[in-house]
């Protein structure tokens, strides 16, 4: 029965969303375009392992699997062996591997490590995944990679390597380390004897890879080492599934996130960071086609789509793909010889965020073109120091010489507090110290000299008081708190403004994602020009826009530009020098006067401001 309302799915697919349709009568179409551009850019699909008991187990269920795969232009399949539960014999495996070589198609076995059933054991805690501490977990999955191991070259861990595991068997392993602590140690030690060790020897040959999932400013509390992982492993991929940035479902994740994510694990990963993983969940087909871009500007190389069921029931984001794939392809072609460059933010691994949570991702809702490091980025014009940076013990030498080299400092308040020094950089910065913590609600601002409501309040958890520092933006509460200053030598800013902390996770019982809407993304343009002005280098581009409009800057000094919000946004733009320019996703030319290009963008647009060649 439920095979049957699969294949019939199917056909409704091919009958009601045209793009398939047409590529299913003219197959060769987007077919050989996704074999000609694969080394720019690939599209692949994670099969679960339910779809392939249900898909691979017919020969029926295969040609529709088939059609599906090439009229959408994918060329590469990950194939789930494991997942809540269920596991895939090795005759399905076998079979099934061999049908989708001989039809064309590159294989990657894949596991998801979440409980079902009788197998391992399931954690205590507020989210369904292992106790990994727990013998029979580590057993019964090893048992799966000894298993599938010799089916595949290559073979994928999904973004379940974590726990939250409360359990008495735990917190008696855990000792007096922290939680963090001892779950990077355990799941660093296990990704070797549970998934690297077995498989390998079974299969000697076969390239395991991490998928990590999006939410960067957590990885470590639940067992995700980034240093020592991507060692251990021959390939990591990169969550870039922001979804819905208006929605709660899965956070109120800014679009900007999946880039953060994917650059700043590649300061750690090098060159064994590959695929992006995105997929449908709280996704309009807008959302679904940003998450694409924002994963090939970061560098990605294929596009991991999760997972093969929305093809069969069909989504509206897949004809997006289909439209866009030559641009995409053509962008991922210009960032492997041009990768966005900008600002610099220092997030070290493994570093707590206090109030700064997922800070990065909105100063790039900004306009900022914002780029991470995991080290800190000595060479950078620009460098930005949210919390996270204050776990490096010698940030103050470290700072102390950038400003000798020239270099502008962005500072958080909440950086300051925390780091190492934090009086020196308060005295370098001119405020008050030691920073009093005042948690304040703002919701009025001044805005070019006028009071200003603002839609969603500013919460500020510390408070700034200058001393010979200029004040830039201010609320209007009672203590009328300066939200930037600017030391009087211009090369020190101090930017007040907290997102998210541990509270207000457990305030609505989230443990991952965004917990709720901030007024930062609400403020007025003056304001958000403002900030945009105090992250810019001299030789930059400069725009004149309101927030939710990002800017991207590739090393050729061409742009990437979208438009995030609901309406019609205008964006003034001068750029370094006087040029002819054209739009690099259509060719058509974009009117410059001078060095100034005037844009009125449609909703949820990007355009690709690039210089002709002369």
């Amino acid at each position: 029965m439920i095979k049957t309302l699969y294949i019939s799915l199917i056909f409704i697919a091919l009958l009601f969303f045209p793009g398939c349709k047409q590529s299913v009568q003219s197959p060769k179409d987007i077919w050989d375009l996704a074999l000609a551009r694969k080394s720019d850019l690939r599209i692949s699909v994670y099969v679960t392992a339910q779809t392939v008991e249900q898909m691979f187990t017919t020969e029926t269920g295969r040609r529709e699997v088939l059609s599906l795969l090439r009229c959408n232009g994918i060329t590469k399949v990950y194939f789930e062996v494991y997942r809540s539960g269920l596991v895939i014999s090795p005759e399905v495996i076998r079979s099934s591997v061999l049908f989708l070589k001989e039809n064309g198609f590159e294989v990657v076995g894949g596991i998801a490590t979440v409980p079902g059933g009788n197998f391992g054991v399931a954690q205590e805690g507020l989210l369904t995944w292992f106790n990994w501490q727990n013998p029979k977990t580590q057993h019964d999955l090893r048992k799966v990679m000894e298993d599938s191991a010799p089916f595949f070259d290559t073979f994928i861990v999904d973004d379940f390597l974590c726990t939250a595991d409360t359990s008495l068997e735990s917190k008696t392993a855990k000792g007096d380390r922290s939680w963090s602590e001892y779950r990077r140690s355990l799941l660093t030690e296990l990704s070797q004897s549970v998934f690297i060790k077995p498989a390998k020897e079974k299969n000697p040959a076969i390239k395991i890879i991490i998928k990590y999932p999006q939410w960067y400013d957590r990885f470590h509390l639940f067992g995700y080492d980034v240093v020592t992982e991507p060692k251990l492993f021959d390939g990591v991929w990169v969550g870039t599934e922001t979804r819905g940035q208006y929605t709660q479902r899965y956070g109120f994740v800014q679009p900007y996130e999946g880039f953060i994510n994917f650059r700043w694990i590649s300061t750690m990963a090098g060159n064994k960071v590959g695929g992006a993983w995105f997929d449908h969940g709280d996704c309009t087909d807008i959302d679904f086609i940003e998450q694409a871009y924002q994963s090939v500007l970061a560098g990605a190389k294929e596009l991991v789509i999760f997972n093969f069921d929305s093809f069969v029931t069909g989504h509206p984001g897949h004809h997006l793909l289909r439209q866009d794939f030559k641009k995409l392809a053509g962008l991922a072609e210009a960032i492997a010889e041009n990768p966005v460059h900008g600002a610099v933010g220092y997030k070290p691994p493994n570093s707590d965020a206090g109030g700064d949570l997922y800070l990065l991702d909105y100063i790039g809702m900004f306009g900022v073109s914002l780029v991470p490091d995991s080290k800190y980025p000595e060479k950078a014009q620009v460098i930005f120091l949210p919390t996270q940076a204050a776990t490096d013990q010698e940030i103050l030498l470290k700072i102390m010489k950038s400003l000798d080299k020239g270099t502008k400092i962005i500072m958080t308040t909440g950086f300051i507090a925390n780091a190492i020094g934090g009086e020196k950089l308060a005295h370098l910065a001119q405020i008050k110290w030691p920073l009093p913590i005042v948690p304040t609600v703002s919701e009025t601002i001044i805005s070019e000299g006028h009071p200003q409501k603002l839609k969603f309040p500013l919460t500020l958890e510390y408070q700034i008081i200058p001393d010979g520092a200029n004040i830039l933006l201010q609320t209007t509460d009672s203590a009328n708190s300066p939200f930037l200053i600017q030391n009087q030598n211009r090369t020190i800013y101090v930017l007040n403004s907290p997102t998210f902390s541990q509270k207000d996770f457990d305030a609505v019982g989230e443990v991952l994602l965004c917990p709720r809407q901030l007024g930062l993304l609400e403020l007025p343009k003056p304001w958000i020009n403002t900030i945009r002005s105090a992250f810019r280098s001299e030789d930059e581009p400069e725009i004149d826009a309101p927030s939710r409009v990002s800017m991207q800057q590739l090393s050729n000094r061409s742009l990437i530009l979208h438009n995030y919000n609901q309406e019609n946004t205008t964006v003034n733009i001068r750029l370094p020098q006087v040029a002819d320019y054209s739009d690099g996703f259509t060719g058509k030319p974009v009117p410059s006067e001078g060095r100034d290009i005037k844009l009125v963008m449609a909703p949820r647009s990007r355009i690709w401001i690039r210089m002709n060649n002369k």
